[in-house]
């Protein structure tokens, strides 16, 4: 029989819908009968494509044995951290302060009213047992032990990350940003690429403030970081060199061997920072990189409504990766003649490159020239290209890893962000119609009447309010669809779901935001979040937000909250710019006061794609006819199409020509 569960949508909820565990949703229901019943809660965490919560899963949750024992003592609760990230940074904020580290799966008991005394995050069966048996008779015997140890707990999760209001009069300037970058560059691997360590992230944060740094002060250290970065990205295994797409992290320092889950937020991400790469290079091995991202987005992680889904396992059949990899066997005999060049290029050899007669196509691994860069545009790339189609279309006939079908706002307004910035550098019509689709899906279906909007969307339903970043992220895309289309809308959505964060989201004694709404707060600890990972922090980009809209309405208090928020964590921003990327480049931002360039006329459209050729970091564009912006008032100029480039209230000269635009902006 199913438990409660099989009442949601959530793909990885579902996977457990049958385990032999009383499994619960997190639900004010299921809060209030542990608190009747006064039973402790027992809170599972993971998502659908995280490896050691499938094996826990199978080890644990679908043996009858070890389900006694969870049902008799606790009220089980199953959580999907991207649908409830508020409920796990609470109680991976536990498991912080218990173990000194955390992970996937996140396992934590708590008291009834659920305040957590101890968490953890994978154990193997018999320990699983003797863990849950030794609390079970503690709290039977004396509970006055774990009720003290849970206000210990709990205590120490409300004062993680809470900041403080930053009175300190003294502004930001230009030579932050060489501190920035110094102390950056401590943790880049200058041969490989990426920060230094075993295990790689792409963390593209880090590298879009580097393009920035690199942009202002032609910083040639930070270009060939950037540069070795991303071409050892693209070429390793990492980067799915048969289908495209990245793989979320790789467990080797040479981006090898992937951990071959595909997210969508990494994708999405790196689709950006490829073009703003290509736009600023205009290196042809990014193009590649966007272009068959892209394509693997279309095929794969895209719904007929026009959302995304979250992201592709990283198991097939029971075993990690065996969708992806090629024996030396299988090469020859799908590419016959052609598969000595193949393997030779990608690495690939007959004892396998990764485990035993498992092969992982790495082009770093290959033995050809390290001159490569003229392969791109060569006959040999014709030549691969078509040989990975043949090995794509032999892959799709294995049993696919299972995709999570949920459609997460904010990670869907990075992917429309992705389209958008691929739009700008490559003048794809496509990808402009894709991320308005998109966009236009997510206004129609998860946006409130109140201007409040959902978190999650599946099978027609929304059900989970939105928290900051889903907010922050959507905010930040509509400024960007705007900035391309010249339809005020956009706009005028984004500054109105702007007014319900300050409303329901700010704290007036930080300056900063809390992560849930004031509305829709439950949890023990109502948290901040302000450390920029895998992906940006729902403040740093809400400061992001906040400056441009600013600017665009003219509006100072916006534009001071931006500061203040910048002011906060400066010492941070500067002292780990490692997990601070996003804010480093707000900082930026504030450093360096965006143009605001005006186009008007009947051309405007016209002009506008010439600037987006360029990489131009510190550019906002408004343009169109009948606006309501008070920066567009009186600059109709007949028939001509005008461009006014104007910076801090003042603007230049218009001129009709992109060139001379471009020129004014390097003078100011």
């Amino acid at each position: 029989m199913p438990n409660h569960l099989i009442n949601e949508t959530s793909p990885y909820l579902l996977q457990h819908a049958h385990n032999p565990v009383n499994w619960n949703a997190w639900n004010d229901k299921t809060l209030e009968r542990a608190k009747q019943e006064n039973k402790m809660l027992l809170i599972s965490v993971g998502y659908a494509a995280c490896h050691w919560c499938h094996v826990m899963e199978h080890e644990s949750f679908e043996d009858p044995e070890v389900a006694k024992v969870m049902n008799e003592h606790y009220i089980c609760i199953k959580v999907d951290r991207e649908e409830r990230p508020d409920v796990d940074q609470v109680y991976m904020d536990a498991a912080q302060l218990i173990n000194g580290n955390g992970g996937w799966p996140l396992n934590a008991l708590a008291m009834p009213d659920g305040r957590p005394f101890m968490a953890g995050t994978y154990f193997p069966k018999e320990n699983w047992i003797r863990f849950l048996e030794y609390f079970a008779g503690i709290f039977k015997n004396e509970p006055n032990k774990l009720d003290e140890q849970a206000d210990k707990v709990s205590n120490g999760i409300r004062n993680i990350e809470m900041i403080e209001l930053n009175k300190d009069p003294h502004s930001i300037k230009n030579e932050d940003l060489e501190e920035i970058f110094n102390h950056l560059k401590r943790s880049i691997d200058f041969e490989d690429g990426g920060t230094k360590g075993s295990i790689k992230f792409p963390m593209p944060a880090i590298w879009e403030f580097l393009l920035q740094y690199s942009y202002s002060g032609k910083n040639d250290e930070a270009v060939n970081a950037l540069k070795i970065t991303l071409q050892n990205m693209a070429f390793g295994g990492i980067y799915d060199q048969v289908g495209g797409g990245f793989s979320r992290y790789a467990t080797d320092s040479k981006w090898h061997v992937p951990h071959f889950e595909k997210m969508l937020y990494d994708n999405a991400q790196l689709v950006s920072l490829y073009s703003h790469a290509y736009q600023l290079t205009k290196e042809p091995l990014y193009k590649r990189i966007v272009y068959e991202t892209l394509r693997f987005i279309n095929r794969e992680l895209t719904s007929r409504e026009g959302g995304f889904y979250s992201s592709l396992d990283a198991d097939s059949e029971g075993e990690e990766g065996k969708y992806y990899i090629w024996s030396g066997k299988e090469i020859r005999e799908l590419l016959g003649e052609d598969a000595d060049f193949y393997s030779q290029f990608y690495g690939i050899t007959s004892h396998g490159n990764w485990e035993e007669q498992k092969n992982i196509p790495d082009i770093n691994m290959g033995n050809h020239s390290k001159e490569i860069h003229d392969f791109e545009e060569s006959a040999n790339q014709h030549k691969i290209r078509s040989l990975n189609n043949i090995l794509l279309k032999e892959r799709e006939k294995r049993i696919r890893p299972a995709t999570d079908d949920k459609i997460l706002t904010s990670w869907n307004a990075l992917m429309a962000k992705g389209f958008i910035d691929a739009y700008k550098a490559f003048g794809e019509e496509s990808f402009l119609q894709t991320a308005q689709e998109n966009i236009d899906f997510l206004l129609k279906d998860i946006l409130n009447d109140d201007n409040s909007i959902m978190r999650n969307y599946k099978n027609g339903k929304a059900s989970i309010f939105g928290f900051l970043d889903d907010y922050a992220f959507l905010i930040s895309a509509l400024i960007d669809l705007y900035q391309v289309t010249f339809r005020e809308e956009y706009l005028q959505k984004a500054k109105m779901i702007t007014e319900y964060v300050q409303l329901h989201f700010y704290d007036k004694s930080s300056g900063m935001f809390f992560y849930t709404d004031d509305q829709h707060s439950k949890l023990i600890a109502r948290k901040m979040e302000t450390s920029d990972n895998v992906i940006p922090s729902s403040n740093s980009e809400m400061a992001k937000n906040l400056m441009k809209l600013g600017l665009f309405f003219e509006n100072a208090d916006m534009q001071q909250t931006s500061f203040q928020m910048v002011k906060n964590m400066k010492e941070s921003i500067i002292k780990n710019p490692g997990y601070f990327g996003n804010w480093a480049q707000v900082l930026f931002m504030q450093i360096h006061t965006p143009f605001e360039i005006a186009i008007t006329g009947e051309a405007a459209m016209e002009k506008l794609q010439e600037f987006e050729v360029h990489y131009l970091p510190d550019a906002l564009f408004l343009g169109g006819k009948n606006s309501s912006l008070s920066l567009l008032e009186d600059k109709q100029a007949g028939n001509k199409t005008m461009i006014y480039v104007c910076k801090n209230k003042t603007c230049a000269m218009p001129v009709e020509n992109v060139k001379d635009a471009i020129e004014q902006m390097k003078e100011k």
